[in-house]
């Protein structure tokens, strides 16, 4: 069998039980990869499996926001996923489109213990082997949010900003590994990120994108498999990616 860019790689893929998350497990699967698929839902870890049938395949429950969780995945693996050389940290969300002085403090709290704290577990959990056996590529999932700021985007912008610098500052401190580290930055996808966001509203979900032929998650996987196979010697710091139809608004001014 022709083998691919994927071939005897390992890759942890956070946040897998749907959206970016689970599209990208697919595609690393599809590629020859062996794949640890982590999430929360473990009914859905357990259809992915039953239906792709691979050996390949690894599920596990994880909590990105417990400590606890995060440390006991990696001794609890397999030696043939032990050397992980790739972590797609996806786990994250958005809670709520309320302005600053009436949200929930408590939306914000989990908003930052996942998508902050969570993904630097991880990555904390990830990087000493990968710095060790000097291979690897740590793609984090970010936002256009991180440069964009909207009405109601205020915790959730600023977590994806983190995300970010996050990566920017891996990238200084990977100077001298061969490990390659990118902040992914979508746009508008048409996933459950907006279900979510809404707390199970799906009307005021189908809103967002109504008029919109926005991304599928499989659109943003199939950029970060793009980002994946490119040559070893070359580093995509961050990369911003949003359908046509979605552009960056002009500045707000209250001329009340």
């Amino acid at each position: 069998m022709t083998k691919t860019w994927a071939d005897g790689r390992i890759a942890l893929v956070t946040g897998a039980t749907s959206g970016f998350g689970e599209a990208m497990a697919r595609r690393l699967l599809a590629a020859g990869a062996r794949v640890i698929a982590t999430g929360r839902r473990a009914a859905r870890l357990d259809a992915l499996a039953a239906e792709l049938e691979t050996d390949r395949l690894l599920t596990r429950e994880l909590d990105v926001t417990g400590a606890a969780s995060i440390a006991a995945l990696l001794p609890s693996l397999p030696a043939d996923f032990e050397a992980i050389d790739i972590l797609y940290n996806n786990a994250g969300l958005a809670l709520g489109l309320n302005k600053a002085h009436e949200a929930s403090l408590d939306d914000w709290e989990t908003m930052i213990a996942t998508n902050v704290t969570g993904l630097v577990r991880m990555t904390r959990a990830v990087l000493p082997g990968m710095v060790a056996r000097n291979r690897g590529d740590v793609i984090n999932l970010s936002s256009v949010a991180a440069s964009y700021p909207y009405p109601g985007g205020n915790v959730y912008g600023a977590t994806k900003s983190f995300v970010r610098q996050f990566s920017l500052n891996l990238r200084a401190d990977l100077i001298g590994t061969r490990v390659r580290v990118t902040s992914i930055e979508p746009g508008m996808a048409d996933t459950e990120f907006s279900v979510v966001r809404f707390k199970g509203d799906q009307s005021a979900a189908d809103n967002v994108y109504k008029g919109v032929h926005a991304m599928s998650a499989d659109d943003v996987a199939l950029v970060c498999e793009g980002v994946l196979k490119l040559p070893a010697h070359i580093n995509v710091n961050t990369l911003e990616l949003m359908p046509v139809q979605q552009a960056w608004g002009p500045f707000a001014v209250d001329r009340g």
